[in-house]
């Protein structure tokens, strides 16, 4: 429980200060908001903690002394309020102004943008997956139909073989929108992506992502999952600061969840956990960019993260029974 602590410190004080803002109403609100959020991205906590396994433990308490502000205020506060600003041509200040004091009209502009946020978080996180499936060396393969099919692996061997898929995607998703926004908002996002891979790659220690790449890398996946999270509030709550505070807790409990899957070595427990959650990432990829058409509920797409990794995680003990009758 001990890893949990500062999340729970942290949700008193989230919990207190709603009831001061908007009362019984208000706390309700962030409750709901808070169990959002970590439904949203539990998959994103399993990812996370296999990225920071290979980094300094010095990154690794950084991650919460400089992520956490960094993804209560940065990725839930300042960061909509920034796209919004972009997307609309209203200055920041202004922007932040509508949010604070008008923020019926500044649900109106954000839903405006969403469109745009959702082509950028799903290229992202598409070129998150591709990363994974064309992996060389990974140790396990979880779906084998598709991880060990003579196809990836022939794919896998060039080095641009996931900047050639995604590009594919986003020309078919140009011709279905004949939208110039929407292809420059997900090119940003594979080129994020690629310009991160490139500096990371740069300053690594024999391929090991670490030091200030690693933390924004991990930040930049952090916003990518919690944009539906930032959106969804809406239908709860037009008051940013409610939505603040309600994400921000279910951020602080999935940050606590990475740490402890990463002290305790989850990963190694459960060797298709990894597998699970990135497939949970392409799926809600592919929700991201289908919502440039049609809304899908938050609900959903929480339901189908946590199933992945449940099944992930039954596949991984099953297998872990296996090899100890074998030994034995």
């Amino acid at each position: 429980m001990k890893h949990f602590r500062s999340s729970f410190v942290v949700m008193g004080f989230g919990l207190v200060l709603a009831l001061l803002i908007g009362g019984i109403e208000a706390l309700y609100i962030v409750s709901l908001l808070a169990l959002l959020e970590v439904s949203l991205s539990f998959d994103n906590a399993v990812v996370n903690a296999k990225i920071l396994e290979d980094m300094d433990k010095k990154w690794q308490d950084r991650f919460i002394s400089i992520g956490m502000p960094i993804a209560v205020f940065g990725i839930r506060f300042i960061f909509p309020i920034f796209i919004v600003s972009v997307a609309s041509g209203l200055g920041v200040w202004d922007t932040l102004n509508l949010a604070i004091n008008s923020p019926e009209a500044y649900e109106i502009v954000l839903s405006s943008v969403e469109r745009l946020i959702y082509a950028f978080g799903g290229a992202f996180l598409l070129m998150v997956f591709l990363n994974f499936l064309f992996e060389n060396d990974r140790e396990h393969d979880w779906i084998e139909l598709i991880e060990k099919s003579k196809t990836v692996k022939k794919m896998s061997e060039l080095s641009t073989t996931q900047m050639i898929v995604s590009i594919l995607i986003g020309i078919i998703l140009v011709v279905l929108t004949k939208e110039y926004s929407i292809a420059l908002a997900y090119f940003s996002g594979i080129l994020l992506y690629a310009i991160i891979g490139s500096f990371d790659k740069l300053f690594s220690v024999n391929g090991i992502r670490n030091g200030i790449m690693g933390l924004l890398y991990l930040e930049v996946l952090d916003a990518s999952f919690s944009f539906d999270g930032v959106i969804g509030a809406f239908a709860l709550s037009n008051n940013i600061f409610i939505i603040m505070i309600g994400l921000g807790i279910g951020a602080m409990f999935v940050r606590s969840l990475t740490l402890y899957m990463l002290k305790a070595k989850t990963l190694n427990e459960y060797r298709y956990l990894e597998h699970g959650a990135h497939y949970a990432i392409l799926i809600l990829a592919v929700i991201m960019l289908s919502e440039i058409f049609i809304h899908i509920n938050e609900i959903v797409i929480g339901t189908i993260g946590i199933t992945f990794i449940a099944i992930s995680a039954y596949h991984s003990i099953r297998e872990n029974k296996k090899d100890i009758a074998t030994l034995s």
